[in-house]
């Protein structure tokens, strides 16, 4: 017994253990514990730091007594960590977002985005829409550049990130985390596009032969069953991309030409490729609606009728639209239900009208 307790005092020469103070003159902020006196025949008294003490929570002085307080300290962590896991839960299959710089983005090769396309009166009115809520509410996506920390590449989103980058704020993004292939990459964008039906023929077209022209995919075939789209639609995409610069020239602008318009074309260029690049050169810069400039450049002008179509709204006339040969519309309502129907139902009527002459068109 001697012996154990003269090692113990060796062992523990030099050390100080704070003092306790008492709860009512315990300090908010406790000052370092002064050290006790050192053993005797210690050299240098060391003074050894322990964590403070909580006050009206005396430590226990036992070894069962402290194995009790740990075990008690180990189960308040353990139902810590299990809300914490069930607040995670929570969010299981959610997609993180964050905001980006929208200089720190740069558009992807595949890009197929026409210039058009931002400059337009639905790009106007998305750009309002952002400003307005302070930011793009839909999240765009980008993946991390390997070679350049904090930079992205865009996957899809070009004008909500366009519209933001004008705006000089922030953009909400998705950042892709795992492995993104250049193919898989075409595919999302693709994909993105087509579900929002907001992609014209002309640019779906572009964006078909660049991949074809870079051998991103070898055949239309290998193109059509990545994308998971008929031969038919990227063979009508393509028939677009690939009309003659001197033909879509001839339009206000290459968004305007839908699949219809590329097959008359093209089929009229079968029987005779020169008469109609011919044409083109005269009608080049004169902006006429787009069934003008098809049937001009099939010489078909005297087919072009003038038509009328009825405004309707509520089961009601309320007046005509009459789209000239040259393309030009005019629209005219009835006194009567102007002064009875509400604003909104007629220029909702008037939208309608527009929009199937635009679909003919």
């Amino acid at each position: 017994m001697a012996n154990t307790r003269k090692r113990l005092e060796a062992l523990t020469a030099g050390l100080s253990i704070p003092e306790v103070l008492p709860a009512a003159a315990a300090p908010s902020a406790a000052p370092a514990a002064p050290a006790h006196p050192s053993f005797p025949g210690a050299a240098e008294a060391v003074e050894t730091r322990f964590p403070p003490a909580q006050v009206g929570h005396p430590a226990p002085r036992t070894g069962p007594g402290q194995m009790l307080a740990f075990r008690g300290q180990i189960q308040a962590v353990e139902g810590e960590l299990s809300a914490l896991r069930e607040r995670l839960r929570q969010f299981d299959g959610s997609t993180p977002t964050r905001k980006l710089d929208p200089s720190t983005i740069q558009p992807s090769r595949w890009a197929n985005r026409h210039a058009a396309s931002f400059q337009n009166s639905d790009f106007a009115g998305l750009k309002a829409d952002i400003d307005q809520a302070g930011g793009n509410v839909q999240p765009i996506l980008v993946r991390a550049l390997p070679d350049h920390a904090d930079r992205y590449e865009l996957v899809y989103g070009h004008r909500r990130h366009r519209a933001c980058l004008e705006l000089g704020i922030p953009v909400l993004a998705v950042i892709w985390t795992s492995e993104l292939s250049d193919a898989e990459l075409f595919a999302a964008m693709d994909r993105e596009n087509r579900e929002r039906a907001d992609l014209s023929a002309y640019e779906q077209g572009q964006m078909y032969l660049r991949a074809l022209d870079e051998q991103l995919f070898p055949t239309q075939r290998q193109l059509a069953e990545k994308l998971g789209v008929s031969h038919t639609w990227v063979r009508k995409a393509l028939m677009v991309a690939q009309l003659p610069s001197a033909v879509v020239e001839c339009f206000r602008s290459p968004l305007e030409i839908n699949h219809r318009h590329a097959e008359q074309l093209n089929a009229g260029m079968e029987k005779d490729k020169r008469a109609v690049l011919k044409r083109a050169e005269k009608l080049r810069g004169q902006k006429l609606a787009s069934a003008v400039v098809v049937a001009r450049l099939l010489g078909l002008d005297a087919v072009l009728k003038a038509q009328k179509i009825p405004v309707q709204s509520q089961g009601k006339t309320v007046g005509s639209c009459q789209q000239a040969a040259d393309g030009g519309v005019t629209i005219s309502l009835l006194p009567a239900p102007v002064a009875e129907l509400p604003t909104e139902a007629i220029s909702a009527a008037i939208a309608e009208v527009l929009g199937k002459l635009r679909a003919q068109g």
